[in-house]
């Protein structure tokens, strides 16, 4: 295809995608309250003496600071639920615009990656609302005594954002690692020995990832990326001993030689071969020219 073949299918692909963030924008503005009152829940507002009780007097007072604060919590929770909404169209769109440029190979990668990377987004989404009542807490905890924290519906939003994009993406994190194993990048072996280093490695990811200071919100991000990692390891090795089956010399560095067979194997007997006869003589003999040409080439 051309170039401008090119650019005119991306503007198809994109408004695609547009109209489909759209539908559902406007889907979830009809039901914006019941998604609002869904977000809000792991606020400890204390409505009831029981709930006073169960929070220790720690509650928090949703609030609206300013007049148009409201309608545009309404239109950011709205967007947010469209984006999130049409996930399986834009990305089915990126897919058809980028799919018919690759190898059958790369195909392959490609669908194995949209196919197991949504449920593992989600699983991280999951984990992330199981956190984020703990987190609210501890965070509320910190208020001083005789005082109220006021907290606008924006600023906790936003917070909820990000901990769910921070908890979705880490969670693809093992996922990677099996891709880069597929294609050649790293060995499961490898993969194996940096199992100390990994685990630091998350555990401090997660300590500046989670918005709280507590270590129930730290491990609850960290072990579920431990464990998808030891199985993205398990995965690697399993793909490389399947490798080595079909090809003995897959698990080899760049620079390193193959295995020789260097056994001596016996010979047969001899075998006698009779001549047919000797080669007719020219009948014009080669001139001097020709015979140093020949000897040039070769």
């Amino acid at each position: 295809m051309a170039l401008a073949d090119h650019l005119r299918e991306l503007r198809n692909r994109v408004v695609k995608s547009v109209l489909a963030i759209v539908v559902i924008t406007i889907v979830a503005l009809i039901y914006h309250k019941q998604i609002e009152t869904f977000l809000l829940k792991p606020l400890p507002q204390c409505n009831t003496q029981e709930e006073i009780a169960h929070y220790h007097g720690k509650c928090a007072q949703v609030s609206n600071i300013g007049l148009t604060s409201g309608f545009t919590f309404m239109l950011q929770v709205a967007l947010t639920a469209g984006v999130v909404g049409a996930v399986p169209v834009w990305l089915w769109q990126v897919w058809a615009f980028v799919a018919p440029g690759l190898h059958k190979h790369e195909k392959k990668y490609t669908v194995i990656f949209m196919v197991c990377g949504a449920p593992l987004f989600l699983a991280g989404v999951a984990v992330a609302f199981l956190v984020l009542p703990t987190t609210v807490q501890v965070l509320i905890a910190f208020t001083p005594d005789k005082t109220t924290p006021i907290l606008p519906p924006n600023d906790y939003f936003d917070m909820a954002t990000r901990m769910v994009l921070v908890f979705g993406l880490a969670f693809e994190f093992p996922l990677l690692l099996v891709m880069m194993n597929m294609v050649g990048m790293v060995t499961g072996k490898r993969l194996l020995g940096w199992w100390r280093g990994m685990i630091m490695a998350i555990t401090v990811f997660t300590a500046f990832a989670t918005p709280s200071a507590d270590p129930l919100s730290m491990l609850a991000l960290a072990a579920p990326i431990w464990a998808l990692y030891f199985v993205a390891v398990g995965i690697a090795l399993l793909n490389d001993r399947r490798k080595a089956r079909r090809n003995p010399d897959a698990g080899l560095d760049d620079e390193e030689a193959s295995h020789l067979d260097l056994s001596v194997q016996p010979v047969a007997g001899i075998e006698e071969v009779h001549a047919s006869g000797a080669p007719a003589a020219s009948a014009a003999p080669v001139p001097a020219a020709r015979r140093e040409q020949m000897d040039d080439i070769t």
